[in-house]
């Protein structure tokens, strides 16, 4: 299996969408950044212009922090959706050009083959959050500096620029497991499906629907605290003010274990499949 999936790790940096999809990833970052500066300072002082006259807070409040933490709120939609792009073609593509059946009429067991293709599926998303959190972090410190973070979750609350560096550092890391999850399933739609347009039709409509039913009050304790679309802002209770680590580590094992399901069913399914169709 190591040579499958260095195999794979080949294929993955081998092919131009992987690079498209970093750039991609740094633009995004970019225009963020030139929109607080242009327009973040005066958004601030408009919300703060009470509490600046009782408070003292230490630093620029548009900084570094603040920006990690808005960076984190915009790409949970648009990094998800250039992963759905990205992994899904890594199978897609060998249905399409037939290499898949090559691959197939060689001494390669299919269970492994597709399991291999997970685990650098998975590797390949922790690059990208790290990659992320890496030019997030160089480029908010370097234009904006450190500060104190202000965040409205519920109430208003303010962190120490230490405390605040500490709570992203866990976001991103946290965050890094949902990313997998929609890694995951993206795959698994590319064995079901095996067309790349239609694969990308529906893990999109994936993205859209968990993103629709995150803040949809089911009035049940199972729906509310078990179903996978309750667990996609995990990384935000990170920002309350009393960070809720049971809660956290309650819906990371949730999110571990629907990784391992649907790994599972796409494995079953691709191993009954007759490629040769």
């Amino acid at each position: 299996m190591k040579d499958l999936i260095f195999t794979e790790i080949f294929k993955l940096f081998k092919q131009g969408k992987t690079y498209y999809a970093l750039a991609a990833i740094f633009i995004i970052e970019i225009i963020i950044l030139f929109s607080a500066y242009s327009q973040g300072q005066s958004v601030l002082d408009l919300l703060l212009d009470n509490l600046q006259q009782s408070f003292h807070f230490e630093g620029n409040l548009l900084n570094g922090n603040l920006l990690s933490y808005l960076i984190l709120n915009t790409l949970w939609f648009h990094l998800p959706l250039i992963l759905i792009v990205i992994v899904s073609g890594t199978l897609t593509s060998e249905y399409k050009d037939r290499t898949l059946l090559s691959v197939m009429l060689q001494p390669v067991s299919k269970w492994k083959f597709i399991l291999c293709k997970y685990i650098v599926a998975i590797l390949f998303t922790l690059l990208i959050v790290f990659f992320l959190a890496l030019t997030t972090f160089i480029l908010s410190y370097t234009f904006f500096g450190s500060g104190d973070l202000i965040v409205y979750l519920d109430n208003l609350n303010f962190y120490e620029s230490s405390d605040a560096f500490y709570r992203i550092t866990w976001a991103f890391i946290i965050g890094a497991i949902s990313m997998v999850f929609f890694s995951v399933v993206s795959l698994t739609l590319a064995i079901i499906l095996e067309e790349a347009t239609k694969t990308w039709i529906a893990g999109a409509f994936f993205l859209i629907v968990s993103n629709l039913l995150l803040k949809v009050n089911f009035g049940n304790y199972f729906l509310d605290n078990w179903l996978y679309f309750k667990l996609n802002d995990t990384w935000q209770y990170l920002f309350y003010f009393n960070i809720p680590w049971h809660q956290i580590y309650m819906n990371l094992a949730l999110l571990i274990l629907y990784i391992l399901i649907t790994m599972f069913i796409g494995v079953f399914i691709f191993n009954k499949k007759d490629i040769s169709l």
